[in-house]
């Protein structure tokens, strides 16, 4: 299952950014946050999607969930503008943000380009 991430746990887990202006990965394995929102209707699509990928990909990366309507700060520092949009965060490297509620197999596809781990 998908892990929901407060503001505290994000800067812990994924991004201090209120210590460091330039982009330090603070996890262990790569990942992906989901900025989303309960009310919206392809977030809820997306949300079966993500946590069947978290079950298939458990231990090489770990998928997170951000409710925008909640950490207003996090949507604001990423420049959340549309629901749901997706950080891919590989262990090394820059994130890469993709919005919309795309399919499995192009999130897959996103896993093994741009977060470098291949399909268990």
């Amino acid at each position: 299952m998908a892990q929901h991430l407060n503001k505290t746990e994000f800067l812990q887990k994924v991004f201090n950014f209120e210590q460091h202006k330039e982009w330090r990965f603070e996890g262990d394995v790569p990942c992906i946050v989901d900025f989303y929102a309960d009310w919206c209707q392809p977030c809820k699509l997306l949300g079966p999607v993500l946590d069947e990928l978290a079950r298939e990909y458990d231990g090489k990366i770990n998928i997170y969930k951000v409710d925008t309507g909640v950490e207003r700060e996090l949507a604001v520092a990423f420049g959340i503008r549309s629901i749901p949009t997706m950080l891919f965060v590989p262990s090394s490297g820059k994130p890469q943000m993709v919005s919309g509620a795309v399919p499995k197999g192009t999130i897959k596809q996103a896993i093994r380009d741009v977060l470098g781990v291949e399909e268990p």
